[in-house]
């Protein structure tokens, strides 16, 4: 075998070692996040967002508009639709992920204020509320 054949094996080899670490990395990482969006379902707090981070950018690289029908997740992927329902009242809406959050409190989705003004929870600031993820 010549030394050419050698070293592009012997490379060859160190590409497929490193491939399969991260692979098994990627794994690991997609492990916290759900492989089918559609199947997910939770009951938690929502709070809502707006004026003061309205015309920012979100973690998705889109624009924030308070008025727009969208959310922050921790971990639904960006383009998610969601139901959100309000559990004291029953109203619904369905928002758009396109954010990273919620960073306050014990919260496990913020909504927009067009989304909170849905579900009627302007005044009080947060709701115990279902999230249904709808695909994308």
């Amino acid at each position: 075998m010549n030394a050419g054949r050698a070293r592009f094996l012997s490379s060859s080899k160190r590409f497929n070692k490193v491939s399969r670490i991260l692979a098994l990395g990627c794994l690991g990482f997609l492990g916290a996040m759900p492989f089918e969006a559609n199947a997910y379902d939770q009951v938690g707090r929502a709070c809502w967002y707006g004026p003061r981070l309205h015309g920012r950018t979100t973690a998705s690289g889109e624009i924030f508009n308070q008025n727009r029908l969208t959310a922050a997740h921790q971990s639904l992927p960006f383009g998610t639709r969601a139901r959100v329902t309000n559990l004291d009242n029953g109203k619904s809406v369905q928002v758009k992920i396109n954010d990273r959050g919620p960073h306050v409190g014990n919260c496990s989705i913020d909504i927009s204020r067009a989304a909170a003004r849905r579900l009627d929870m302007i005044k009080d600031g947060n709701a115990r509320v279902r999230i249904q993820a709808a695909g994308r």
